[in-house]
Parts: structure tokens; sequence; C-alpha cells
């Protein structure tokens, strides 16, 4: 699978140790910054990630910002994002399973880094239901999406 990762500056230091965990998971990494620590802007970098998801370059991104909740709602301005914060196993694999959540949050001040390559391979490994209720549920997320 091919994926992109962002960062702000509070994330950017746990951002290395995700990298290196999906590569050795086998997948590729898109990395659209942020490089160092000096500060940006996490909208901007919220707004690369998705647009790398929303265009098929990415069939999923994660962003690792300071508590993941400026990530998630950033990134759920961009139409056909649907991304979660998950700091924690359960909530990582039941977006993707119940929600098709294309883009998890992860807060680098919540989780360490032991917690975080859980967190990524529980999202990487979860699959859309197939269940009609959880399918109709996203349709309608969707339509409000194209709604406004």
């Amino acid at each position: 699978m091919r994926l992109v990762i962002g960062s702000d500056h509070a994330g950017w230091p746990l951002k290395q140790t995700v990298i290196n965990h999906i590569r050795k998971l086998g997948h590729e990494v898109i990395d659209v910054g942020s490089y160092d620590d000096k500060p940006v802007d996490f909208p901007d970098i919220a707004r690369a990630v998705a647009a790398k998801v929303t265009s098929g370059e990415a069939a999923r991104g994660i962003m690792v910002c300071g508590t993941g909740v400026g990530a998630s709602i950033a990134a759920n301005k961009m139409k056909g994002i649907r991304a979660a914060v998950c700091h924690d196993v359960h909530s990582a694999h039941q977006s993707v399973e119940h929600d098709d959540v294309n883009v998890m949050c992860i807060g680098a001040q919540i989780v360490g880094a032991w917690l975080a390559v859980d967190l990524v391979s529980s999202y990487l490994s979860a699959e859309f239901s197939t269940d009609e209720d959880f399918r109709r549920r996203v349709e309608k997320l969707r339509v409000m999406d194209e709604e406004g």
C-alpha cells in the first residue's frame, strides 16, 4: 500500500519512527513534511496529506501532530477525507472497519513510539466492512460532504 504521512513540528520527532515501521511492514511512504522541528502550520500539512489521498496517489494518510486533534479538524475540512484521532488500538482499526477512515491522526504528545507502532499496524491491517449498515452510514457521510 502507498501511504502519505505528514507532521507539524510537534509531531516531527515521532514521524520517523512511524515511517520506519510502515516501511518495515512493506508499504511505501510519501512524506509531505515537516522535515524538522521548526514551527509550521498543521493545516498546511493536513492539506498536503489530504491531496495525496483524494487524488489516489496514496491509499491512506497519517498525520502526526501534538495531540492529533488539530490535524483531524484540518484534514476533515477537505472534501473526501474522513479523519480520526486514534490513541488506542481499537479505534485505529474500528475507524477503518466501520467508518472507512482514510486519515489517521496521532498525537505525539499523547502516545509514545511503542504505542504509535501498534496504532499504525492496527490501522493498516484494517479493511472497510462489507456490512450494509456501515456502508449505508459512510454513504450518508459522503452525501454530507458533497452538500456541505
